[in-house]
């Protein structure tokens, strides 16, 4: 194989989605390298939640392919391709807001032993152990995000900027070798966006590559490698950021 391919984390070929006659992407196709930070930009209803949709196991495509690390993840579950190390946020955060913080993130990590019923009665001294790993994991992760005195509050009392955090650090307990990011500083305060891009901005450093779709096009130039412009399902405009961002084609659509 070689070495272009072995760089290769997602390839996205040809995949096309339609709602009631509605073309949500159309013969849509790239790929991400390794340790990238990949953004996607475009207006409402450019296919890009479809998209990170179809990456994660929500939504099957009418047609097309998409590979992980070489394999075809089409017709997996959500549950298979977070395990085969995808995961991502989404921009209503789906988190459990009755429960605190910590168990938010206990929640996140993959494989527990304490979910196969035969470790509960059989292994039961191990499950334990992990548990106490999980836990000591769950609290590490938090404390450095900043969030270690809101470890055991309920969710519901964090702020929108700290559920993003809380989210953020649910995708990390996964130990997922790529991330989808639907709008990570959407509506939160400009020291908290600060703060959310500078831990996104480490992650290709720990072996985690991105794909991030926001609207805030200073967050996207500050924090990635390149730019996918999509519009109507189709791919106008691909490259690095600034060149990305004076393409007048981008101009136009943001302009009008």
């Amino acid at each position: 194989m070689n070495s272009y391919l072995m760089s290769i984390v997602l390839e996205i070929q040809g995949v096309v989605k339609n709602f009631n006659g509605l073309k949500a992407l159309d013969d849509f196709s790239c790929s991400v390298q390794y340790g990238e930070i990949l953004g996607l930009i475009g207006p409402n209803g450019a296919g890009k939640t479809t998209l990170f949709n179809i990456i994660s196991g929500f939504l099957d495509p009418d047609f097309g392919t998409i590979l992980f690390k070489g394999k075809d993840i089409i017709n997996m579950s959500t549950h298979q391709i977070v395990n085969i190390g995808i995961s991502r946020t989404f921009q209503n955060l789906r988190l459990i807001y009755q429960i605190s913080a910590l168990e938010n993130v206990l929640l996140s990590f993959k494989r527990q032993p304490g979910e196969q019923l035969r470790n509960v009665f059989f292994n039961w001294k191990h499950s334990l152990k992990q548990e106490k790993e999980n836990r000591e994991e769950a609290s590490l992760l938090i404390n450095e995000v900043g969030l270690a005195n809101k470890l055991n509050d309920p969710t519901e009392s964090l702020s929108y900027g700290q559920q993003k955090l809380l989210s953020l650090v649910c995708c990390f307990a996964a130990k997922s070798e790529l991330v989808l990011l639907d709008e990570p500083v959407a509506g939160i305060a400009p020291e908290m966006t600060e703060k959310i891009l500078k831990i996104i901005q480490k992650l290709p450093t720990q072996g985690t590559t991105v794909i991030m779709i926001e609207h805030n096009i200073d967050a996207i130039m500050q924090v990635c490698d390149r730019i996918i412009f999509m519009d109507a399902g189709t791919k106008v405009s691909e490259g690095a950021p600034e060149a990305v961002k004076n393409d007048p084609r981008v101009i136009h659509a943001y302009i009008d």
